[in-house]
């Protein structure tokens, strides 16, 4: 079963898959003569995306073998993954934009 109680069968699992995006971590800093050098790091990030349900990020969970890159999900992921919701539900409060309101 998944985190919101849904039984995962093999057919369901099949329907999922794995996507992987790259995302860049980036700090400024200020070189000898005064110009900003920029330092730069690969942040990979890897979900699972099934049919009529939202993304949820595996990074945690995955095992990747670093020399051919394969990765593996453990099945007991399954049990422990957070439940996914649509952006729309996500809330997300910024303390200075609730100042301006």
């Amino acid at each position: 079963m998944d985190a919101r109680g849904v039984k995962l069968t093999p057919q369901t699992q099949r329907k999922c898959r794995l996507a992987e995006i790259v995302q860049y971590k980036c700090d400024v800093e200020m070189g000898h003569q005064g110009q900003p050098q920029f330092h730069c790091w690969p942040v990979p990030r890897i979900f699972r995306i099934c049919p009529g349900r939202p993304a949820v990020e595996m990074t945690r969970f995955v095992k990747v073998d670093m020399s051919t890159g394969e990765i593996s999900v453990p099945p007991e992921s399954s049990q422990t993954l957070p439940e996914g919701k649509p952006w729309r539900d996500v809330k997300c409060y910024d303390d200075k934009l609730e100042e301006l309101l």
